[in-house]
């Protein structure tokens, strides 16, 4: 999601942390405040990051490049304040438990539901990413990225496919926010700080900058070093 949007748009965003934790947050506390069941509660939460990344889109119209980064930047470190503060929505700095996923009538344990669950959304949309990025829309995302000023002399609209390009990188973000809420069944906000939006522009740069595949390379590249450094933090975050 976040390469659709810095790859192949071209808007040097870093907000993608937040909108990770919005989908999180959104997910969480659909079932916890909202008494809804997880099935509904993940779209929800993805629809929630999807509705804030494209508000974000509106700077995006007069900033661009390290200005636009660092707005998005500011967005991001809001948006962890927040949940740490608004303790009547967020229950603060401590966190919260969410529901065990119910996979019944399937005869599976939840994490077993959410593992396959998490292997289906991320083929499909690893496949939808693959054809839009080949689509009218993808080359619409290109042209903007090599050019905007010629973009709109071929009769592009920048504020639609800006606008659309934040709304996906915001629902990818949100969707992988609600399943790993269902992973850890708790959501709290360290889990959404400086270092996870370093790791998600990392992940891009190291696997490919426009390129869907190389999406895919460098988050598991990313991760599996991050796990096998667990046990030395410093050298994880260097």
């Amino acid at each position: 999601g976040l390469n659709l949007l810095v790859g192949f748009a071209g808007q040097f965003a870093l907000a993608n942390a937040a909108m990770f934790g919005i989908g999180a947050y959104g997910t969480g506390l659909l079932q916890v405040t909202g008494h809804l069941p997880y099935w509904l509660a993940l779209p929800g939460g993805a629809v929630l990051a999807m509705a804030i990344g494209t508000l974000i889109a509106l700077p995006a119209l007069r900033l661009s490049g390290l200005y636009l980064a660092l707005a998005t930047l500011a967005f991001a470190e809001f948006t962890q304040w927040t949940f740490f503060h608004w303790e009547g929505l967020t229950f603060g700095a401590g966190g919260f438990a969410t529901p065990v996923v119910d996979f019944s009538p399937l005869p599976v344990r939840a994490e077993i539901g959410v593992y396959y669950l998490s292997w289906l959304l991320s083929i499909l949309l690893i496949v939808f990413a693959w054809n839009a990025m080949r689509s009218r829309t993808g080359r619409a995302f290109i042209a903007i990225r090599d050019g905007e000023i010629a973009a709109e002399a071929l009769g592009i609209s920048l504020l639609k496919y800006k606008t659309m390009a934040f709304a996906l990188s915001g629902f990818y973000a949100g969707l992988a926010g609600g399943l790993q809420a269902a992973l850890l069944n708790f959501v709290s906000p360290e889990g959404f700080d400086i270092f996870q939006v370093v790791m998600h522009k990392i992940m891009v740069v190291v696997g490919g900058i426009g390129s869907v595949v190389g999406s895919v390379l460098g988050a598991v590249f990313l991760i599996v070093a991050n796990e096998v450094l667990r046990e030395f933090k410093a050298a994880q975050e260097i």
